[in-house]
């Protein structure tokens, strides 16, 4: 069983920085997407940043140039460097992997964790 578990949340003051991480653990799986997603007070679930198995990236506008996907393949754990926050970033933040164990296909939530920008 594939699980996904986030840290790294916490307070921070608009124009500050936090890094995110998505620790996926399991047997025998890989993940072909991984993708942030956010959920702010009020608001749907977002897309906020996506990296493919293949290494390409994707942000939405409302983060490019802010904020920084990457992964650490051996550690099977996926970052969202999070920079230059903003109060409107504060948001419950989902990481949600697309993958495979054998010929089984999985898709998989964490359990988020919660972003607050605040002075």
């Amino acid at each position: 069983q594939v699980q996904l578990v986030e840290s790294g949340g916490g307070l921070v003051q608009p124009g500050g920085s936090l890094r995110l991480s998505c620790a996926a653990t399991g047997s025998r799986f890989s993940i072909d997407v991984l993708d942030w997603y956010r959920q702010g007070p009020g608001k749907e679930r977002e897309l906020v940043a996506r990296i493919t198995s293949g290494g390409n990236m994707y942000y939405a506008d409302f983060v490019k140039g802010r904020f920084t996907i990457s992964r650490d393949s051996a550690k099977n754990t996926v970052y969202l460097q999070m920079n230059s926050l903003k109060p409107e970033d504060t948001a419950v933040y989902y990481c949600n992997a697309l993958g495979s164990t054998g010929l089984v296909k999985f898709g998989r939530w964490g359990q988020g964790t919660q972003v607050t920008v605040s002075s």
